[in-house]
């Protein structure tokens, strides 16, 4: 059977919803899956109503599941309806909704009532409002399912990319830069390439920090003090990568397809020439978790809520490999 995946709302006053209905009217997404949207039904149909598409929903609860065809199955795990809210606008109410649609999710998943899940975009500071201090999805997943270390890979097109930091300000970047943070990203590089992807043998590079790779030192330390050495001990424990190399002649070779994966250093090194060369169609991947998780690439775009015109490409990029991942891991 096609593997079912819970795709989660994200922030209902986002692009979320539109892009999910936009989605799952697209005929190919149902060939590779059955979805299961956990949500806001009455959200979701002012979205359909709105944007006219061809697609049905039935409400439904955990213990419906596994559920046959038929009408799109939604789940909503509040007690209450979704208070009102206002579309592009923070609010706690709506934080406090989209978390509890991921919390359901993991559930689900670790249950195995579902094959993996798939997330629309939440909206950090309104998670935080309702008392969830995670700077993401990543934290917030890896908080959930009790993962000792989880790391976040985006792929698009021919190139990969592992992060080694995240959401950080780029004042506290080298401080966050260690040997262990570096050796960390380079296995869960290596893990994410060889359990999800299925690549034997991975060629994986690692990106310098500074321009020209430092220059021997002269344009900082980093390279020389902590990448290079983390490159070295995950050598040691088996995860073979080269560098660390400039980024900017590195991230084209990658392109070309001469690296399986580039480990980079912090989130624009990788997301600039991501999102440049394939956006709207690149994923978000959680490695390390104990369930599957794919992203969309973008946030919540409140500047488009409801104007009926953001691009689903990346939430069906995601359901497919999310698609893809099932497939292999049963």
């Amino acid at each position: 059977m096609k593997p079912c995946l819970g795709i989660t709302m994200g922030d209902p006053a986002g692009i979320g919803p539109e892009v999910i209905v936009k989605a799952l009217a697209r005929p190919g997404v149902r060939r590779l899956c059955r979805p299961l949207v956990i949500g806001s039904a009455e959200v979701l149909t002012e979205t359909i109503r709105r944007l006219r598409a061809p697609i049905k929903l039935r409400r439904v609860q955990a213990a419906d599941l596994p559920y046959s065809a038929g009408p799109i199955p939604v789940l909503d795990p509040l007690t209450h309806p979704l208070p009102d809210f206002v579309l592009g606008r923070i609010s706690k109410e709506t934080g406090e909704a989209q978390a509890r649609y991921v919390k359901e999710a993991v559930l689900l998943a670790i249950d195995r009532l579902i094959a993996g899940m798939v997330t629309a975009p939440i909206n950090k500071e309104a998670i935080n409002l309702a008392g969830y201090p995670f700077p993401g999805h990543t934290e917030f997943l890896a908080d959930l399912t009790g993962a000792k270390e989880a790391g976040m890979m985006i792929v698009g097109g021919r190139l990969r990319f592992m992060f080694t930091t995240t959401h950080v300000a780029m004042k506290d970047l080298a401080s966050r830069l260690t040997i262990e943070t570096v050796e960390r990203a380079i296995r869960l590089c290596h893990q994410g390439l060889t359990q999800l992807f299925k690549i034997k043998r991975p060629q994986i590079a690692v990106a310098a920090l500074n321009p020209h790779g430092g220059e021997g030192g002269l344009f900082g330390r980093e390279e020389i003090e902590v990448i290079a050495p983390g490159i070295a001990r995950a050598k040691e424990l088996g995860y073979p990568a080269q560098g660390p190399f400039p980024a900017d002649t590195l991230i084209g070779q990658a392109a070309r397809g001469t690296y399986d994966a580039v480990v980079v250093m912090y989130h624009d090194q990788g997301l600039i020439p991501l999102k440049l060369a394939a956006f709207g169609k690149s994923v978000n991947i959680t490695v390390g978790l104990p369930i599957i998780r794919t992203s969309v690439d973008h946030g919540t775009a409140y500047d488009i809520a409801g104007k009926g015109i953001a691009d689903e490409g990346s939430l069906v990029e995601a359901v497919r490999l999310a698609a893809q991942f099932a497939v292999r891991r049963s």
